[in-house]
């Protein structure tokens, strides 16, 4: 790595990933739950329709998050970050105007496709200048999501105060407007580190793709964030059902769930700084754990304090689980590869994200309940807390580039 006084502002870049996960993740991804309620009852659309809208963007992201790592390595992280945020904006934009469905899907799948060239390529570019605080600068970017998402929370519904049945699209002006204005601080304020760019005498990082995606280490991160993505979304759709079914308050849940955003905030970057200190394995061993042990809460009881107890340890854990895996994903090889590895093992917590879901939602409607889906969310994090103790005992050193480290 270059020398620190050439390295850009740290809490410049900081800001830049946060306010890109804010618009990306929050905005582009998460939003739409909430934008949802109006949004069908406007234009008029089915359950199935507005579903279909949901999971049509995260098969975007799902189909092109490989492309935007090749592409960041290849083109630089920087112009591949304006460029998925440039291609978000023109999906907000659309959706303020469009009514047909077939249009919106196409804007809906325009946002996936902009996240996976925008998400990927900042952990990335974070990880490669400051390697010694990657743990801290990737908890601090995932801090944008769960501030976006309290925004959303607070937004939508005033919009929709405002100016009515026109409240969502407005919604959707703001995050286009939001969006251009962090293209252009990116476009400002950002730029790559020197090692990303390739010699004459060196082949492109692309070229070495197979090596990455075959590595043993690389793919035990894959699956440990494909593991991630399973239980988080399951937990993100049903444990307030969950918690409503067994005689709770939507009120209190809805307390609950809004206490484990609030804590998640601060999670991300304190889970991070102790992993630059502590280690990364030890601390997302220990994470991990702690999201495990949550999880198997309430299937011991369904009482109120041990609903509680879930969503505390899940605000104080899960936030810190995403960081430090994303960190982990960038410890394995050469600063040059980090676009194209993240971006690898991204796939497959998208893919859990696709699967879980459908077979909670399976297990539940085949008469097993909420606790069978819970059940099935618990055991799968068991072998998750496994392999990250296999994690844990890594070897120091890059799986993959030594040989090619500047």
């Amino acid at each position: 790595m270059s020398s620190t006084q050439e390295r850009p502002n740290l809490l410049i870049m900081v800001t830049c990933g946060l306010l890109t996960s804010l618009v990306v993740i929050a905005f582009a991804r998460m939003a739409y739950g909430l934008i949802l309620p109006p949004m069908r009852a406007d234009l008029g659309l089915s359950y199935q329709q507005a579903g279909v809208l949901g999971t049509i963007t995260a098969l975007g992201y799902l189909g092109f998050v490989l492309a935007g790592g090749i592409a960041a390595a290849r083109f630089g992280a920087r112009i591949t970050i304006v460029f998925g945020l440039v291609s978000v904006a023109l999906g907000f934009a659309g959706l303020t105007m469009a009514s047909h469905y077939w249009l919106l899907l196409a804007l809906m799948a325009l946002l996936g496709f902009g996240t996976a060239f925008s998400f990927a390529p900042m952990v990335s570019l974070l990880a490669t200048w400051y390697p010694e605080k990657r743990g801290l600068v990737i908890g601090l970017m995932t801090s944008g999501v769960g501030l976006g998402v309290l925004l959303v929370g607070a937004l939508v519904p005033w919009m929709t105060s405002l100016f009515g049945d026109d409240g969502w699209r407005v919604s959707w002006g703001i995050f286009c407007v939001v969006a251009v204005v962090v293209a252009v601080l990116i476009t400002v304020f950002a730029k790559d580190p020197p090692r990303l760019a390739t010699g004459a005498h060196e082949s492109p990082p692309s070229d070495d793709k197979w090596l990455i995606y075959r590595n043993g280490r690389v793919v035990t991160v894959a699956t440990v964030y494909a593991i991630i993505g399973v239980t988080y979304i399951v937990q993100a759709i049903f444990m307030v059902s969950f918690m409503v079914e067994e005689g709770h308050s939507e009120t209190t849940a809805g307390a609950f769930m809004a206490m484990m955003g609030l804590l998640s905030i601060a999670a991300g970057p304190l889970w991070g700084w102790l992993s630059d200190h502590w280690g990364r394995g030890n601390s997302l061993a220990s994470a991990m754990g702690l999201v495990t042990l949550a999880m198997g809460l309430p299937l011991l009881d369904q009482s109120l304090l041990l609903f509680f107890l879930h969503f505390l340890i899940m605000g104080l854990s899960v936030n810190g689980m995403f960081a430090l895996i994303q960190a982990s994903a960038t410890d394995q090889v050469a600063p040059r590869y980090i676009p194209i590895a993240f971006s690898f093992v991204t796939v497959f917590f998208a893919t859990g994200q696709l699967i879980g879901p459908a077979v909670a939602g399976w297990l539940i409607e085949m008469g097993g309940g909420f606790r069978v889906a819970f059940g099935f969310t618990f055991v799968v994090l068991l072998a998750g807390a496994y392999l990250t103790l296999r994690i844990r005992r890594f070897p120091r050193g890059w799986a993959v580039g030594e040989s090619k480290a500047d």
